[in-house]
């Protein structure tokens, strides 16, 4: 498509701080306006507004990402600030440490070599396996995995993303489903298989619930980088 705007103007990096702003604050809107619904993600609204601009501006996604990366930068603090309400729950954490850990280790492996197995044995390319592989543990540590691999960074982002979105849709009505109203047992689930995204949902349901989803996401990324380059290497792909 031929864009709209001048060159200059879409590969300004106020352009793409200033389009990720706005879908946001839109994407936001929406989803109040659903009332919360779990198809009303912000995060997958956002991302569909921000498609259709790449779209209807003929603007390229390294154009749109010379000002993207700078809002990129700050998923890491925002990652290790979900250490603050983990702490009000301290003790109970203490309590539950040694199932917790081998619960999200179970969880992260079975989702690490589900992911690789299904992908090897379709027959993906190495750079897209690498990728899919990583889709287990939040954005900034999947990105970084992917690319250190040999995979696609904007790839692992996007599996990560898809995965995050269909937790966070599937979780709750999931575990209401089952009877299962243990906030800890819903953000440990949530916060393995469904990331940043999955933790941001369940925090509206329960604070607890969130951080004991922000430890699980944080402790499964420590556990997917130490294990993955080791599962590429026996799938031969790396």
């Amino acid at each position: 498509m031929t864009p709209l705007l001048p060159a200059a103007i879409l590969g300004s990096p106020l352009t793409g701080v200033f389009v990720t702003l706005l879908a946001y604050r839109l994407a936001l809107a929406a989803s109040r306006r659903g009332n919360g619904h779990p198809l009303a993600n912000r995060v997958l609204l956002g991302v569909l507004i921000l498609l259709l601009w790449l779209w209807l501006s003929g603007s390229s996604y390294g154009q749109y990402m010379e000002g993207a990366r700078f809002i990129q930068l700050l998923l890491g603090p925002a990652t290790v600030a979900l250490a603050v309400p983990l702490y009000g729950n301290l003790s109970r954490l203490k309590r539950a440490a040694a199932p917790l850990l081998l619960s999200i280790f179970a969880g992260g492996l079975a989702g690490m070599t589900s992911a690789a197995g299904l992908g090897w044995w379709l027959g993906l390319d190495r750079t897209v396996l690498v990728s899919l592989a990583t889709r287990t543990v939040t954005t900034p540590i999947a990105m970084s995995l992917a690319g250190g691999l040999g995979g696609a960074p904007e790839l692992a982002a996007m599996f990560v993303i898809v995965s995050g979105i269909l937790g966070a849709v599937l979780a709750p009505p999931l575990f209401r489903r089952l009877g299962w109203d243990d906030d800890m047992l819903l953000g440990v689930a949530t916060g393995v298989t469904a990331h940043g995204i999955g933790t941001a949902r369940v925090f509206h349901l329960s604070e607890a619930a969130g951080a004991f989803a922000g430890l699980a996401m944080g402790l499964n990324g420590v556990f997917t980088a130490m294990l993955l380059p080791w599962l590429v290497r026996w799938l031969q792909v790396g």
